[in-house]
């Protein structure tokens, strides 16, 4: 999309986040769990995912992602930004465009990493190469 063809998208399209919380198995992995328990003993609306030790999907390290909706975003987000033990962290909204969420609509907490965004598929919101 250009700036002159593109259109205000509304937040209604937004069906719940994703945060992946990355790290490195061999160096990071206890860092990960101590945030890990945060989120757990906070009280969150979130459903913890699996460990993945090292790269999955368009993932090139290793992480474990949070699910949570759209209403729990202003007070996980927040107390991942102070929390995250210098971890980086993504965080993305679910639209239905897997690439998008990924590579257009994304935010960083920390340093970014590099993403394998050519497994993703591209839909109705992604650019054109």
């Amino acid at each position: 999309m250009t700036a002159a063809s593109q259109t205000a998208i509304d937040p209604v399209v937004i069906e719940g986040y994703h945060a992946h919380v990355y790290y490195d198995a061999a160096t990071t992995r206890a860092v990960a769990a101590a945030v890990r328990e945060g989120i757990a003993a906070g009280g969150f609306d979130v459903r913890l995912g699996s460990w993945h030790d090292g790269p999955v999907g368009p993932h090139s390290v290793g992480m474990y992602q949070v699910v949570f909706p759209v209403a729990e975003f202003p007070r996980l987000v927040p107390w991942l930004a102070l929390n995250r033990q210098g971890l980086s962290v993504l965080v993305h909204p679910l639209t239905g465009d897997d690439y998008a969420d990924h590579a257009i609509f994304a935010a960083w907490l920390g340093p970014s990493l590099p993403l394998r965004l050519e497994m993703l598929q591209k839909g109705r919101y992604s650019t054109q190469p």
